[in-house]
């Protein structure tokens, strides 16, 4: 029987920790605030931004909201992010994605200032987390080393296989597993034996946007397993990108869908907004 990780408990101890900084900032007279930039009415970005506002709200982070129409052009959303680059009073911005197809994505995550990328994303934090100084990790990625770290799971020196190599999971995830000393293999859609590849993993990290594709034939005896994907089944359950039903048998840790890395998602996003204000606020 494998051990179940519970996201949702760690996420709520994180959030936790942050409601007291965030607290004994007040104390000294300095406010956090966070803008939520949303374009368009995508459903799942809508959960998504109803999740971190409720989140700004338990930890006492202010949060700024602007909900803009589908139609909103480059210009008007650029214009938005330059006033929360000058706004002082603002120390994280989050530009909900995906964006509508006429808006160049990267060109919106660029304009954002650097010392309020609060998602990781600019190239100035992954710069700053590939060298190992301080800066915004990509909350995901960081979200699931804490998740191994809390549960007792030892990262150093172990043979570590991530499955994808995206810029939001997979390479950061990479990157951080190495920080820790782990030994990292990173697989894609290339990469010959993968199955190989992954039974020799002491540490599985599944991010590969299929779902149920890892089943137990993929999985060392006592492995530990972290399942990135989220999918709708034929029945309209939530799943992943492991097959629980097959490879909790076999591992010795795993997360479940729902209820794993999601709910780490957001803590680590209200943990980066205290970041913003610790290394970069006034």
């Amino acid at each position: 029987m494998a051990k179940i990780i519970d996201g949702k408990k760690i996420s709520a101890e994180i959030k936790d920790e942050v409601k007291e900084e965030v607290a004994a900032l007040k104390k000294e007279g300095k406010e956090i605030a966070l803008a939520v930039i949303q374009v368009g009415a995508d459903p799942a970005s809508s959960v998504y931004v109803r999740n971190k506002k409720r989140a700004c709200e338990y930890t006492g982070i202010r949060s700024v909201s602007y909900e803009l129409p589908e139609e909103t052009t480059q210009e008007e959303l650029m214009k938005i992010v330059k006033e929360c680059n000058e706004d002082a009073a603002v120390n994280g911005i989050l530009v909900q994605l995906p964006l509508p197809k006429h808006i160049n994505e990267d060109e919106v995550l660029l304009a954002i200032d650097p010392k309020k990328d609060v998602d990781g994303f600019h190239p100035v934090s992954v710069g700053n987390m590939v060298i190992g100084e301080d800066g915004f990790l990509p909350c995901t990625p960081a979200g699931i080393i804490q998740l191994l770290k809390r549960s007792g799971v030892e990262i150093d020196g172990k043979e570590c296989v991530v499955i994808g190599r995206s810029n939001i999971v997979g390479k950061p995830m990479s990157i951080l597993l190495l920080r820790e000393n782990g030994t990292v293999t990173t697989c894609h859609s290339h990469t010959k034996n993968l199955k190989e590849i992954c039974k020799r993993a002491d540490i599985l990290v599944a991010a590969i946007g299929k779902p149920k594709f890892i089943d137990d034939s993929y999985v060392k005896e006592g492995a530990v397993v972290i399942d990135v994907g989220i999918h709708r089944n034929e029945n309209n359950k939530l799943c992943g990108d492991v097959d629980f039903d097959k490879v909790e048998p076999v591992a010795s840790a795993i997360t479940p869908v729902p209820g794993g890395v999601g709910p780490m998602t957001i803590a680590m996003l209200m943990k980066n907004c205290v970041e913003s204000k610790k290394l970069f606020g006034e």
